[in-house]
């Protein structure tokens, strides 16, 4: 195991099965990247109106999302990197909301626990830089997600 993953599930609505699906794909990401071993990262599943709260007062959209990601490694003004410790590399939060991942596992016509995975896995490659603002960077991003996806064997089907 690559990663060290905290979940939080405050809907106490995931199954164990769910929780090491999520795990092993973040793992098979985590190798993929070249992520260092133990790095960690935390994911936290909460109902649409706390996600809301969290969109509305971080990124100004008052309205739920699917997956939410704040990275720990990007530099803010006048801030400075820390280079040669020994602590494990901190990659930031993961945030789900389990109503809308049931109801586009629904739209899409895929299982939950696929819709989970493809956020989870979302959320990770936020984190570790990766974005889909221009077209170029979406391709990318999604062909990454697609790939890693079908290497732990995780498909729409």
């Amino acid at each position: 195991m690559t990663l060290s993953i905290d979940f939080i599930d405050e809907t106490d609505q995931l199954t164990e099965e769910q929780i090491e699906q999520i795990q092993g794909i973040l793992n098979v990401a985590a190798d993929k990247e070249g992520v260092e071993e133990g790095s960690e990262v935390s994911i936290t599943f909460l109902s649409n109106e706390r996600i809301r709260e969290i969109n509305r007062d971080y990124r100004h959209k008052d309205q739920p999302t699917d997956v939410i990601s704040f990275a720990l490694e990007e530099l803010g003004e006048d801030e400075i990197e820390i280079v040669g410790t020994d602590m494990p590399r901190i990659l930031g939060d993961i945030i789900i909301s389990v109503e809308r991942a049931k109801e586009q596992a629904e739209e899409y016509n895929h299982s939950f626990s696929r819709e989970l995975g493809f956020l989870a896995l979302h959320g990770f490659l936020h984190l570790l830089g990766y974005d889909h603002i221009e077209e170029e960077d979406e391709k990318e991003m999604f062909q990454t997600q697609k790939d890693i996806l079908e290497e732990y064997g995780l498909t729409r089907d």
